[in-house]
């Protein structure tokens, strides 16, 4: 069905910075709205595999992409390239997103997840307030 309500998607905890995943996938690319309480979200992480494009809805994180960090936070639209290096922790919440990634894969949004070799590290420092 090409319609979707966000309200009656199905809500899914995922351990991986716990967040809450409400997701649907398309032919080529899967989306889904995700929640992160404050101090969570996923740890430095890449995909070699997907592209990504993340809207904040609501609440800031502290972002690393590449080598850059910033607070991002309502209105905020973030490329994230294949195999770019990529974090954050949230710093004002609960925070909410809008993501898409393609290819679509298995569906599921974690399916082309690889922690960052500096992921402890790195996020350590988006910690700090």
């Amino acid at each position: 069905m090409p319609f979707y309500k966000i309200s009656e998607l199905e809500k899914v905890n995922v351990a991986m910075g716990e967040a809450v995943m409400q997701t649907v996938a398309g032919e080529l690319m899967k989306a889904g709205m995700i929640t992160y309480q404050v101090g969570g979200g996923p740890p430095p992480h890449y995909h070699p595999n997907e592209e990504q494009f993340i809207l904040v809805m609501d609440g800031k994180m502290n972002m690393i992409l590449g080598d850059e960090t910033r607070i991002i936070g309502r209105g905020d639209l973030v490329h994230i390239p294949r195999n770019e290096r990529h974090g954050v922790v949230i710093v004002e919440g609960p925070a909410v997103f809008f993501q898409v990634k393609s290819p679509v894969g298995d569906g599921t949004m974690n399916q082309d997840y690889n922690k960052a070799a500096d992921a402890d590290e790195v996020r350590a420092q988006l910690s700090k307030p």
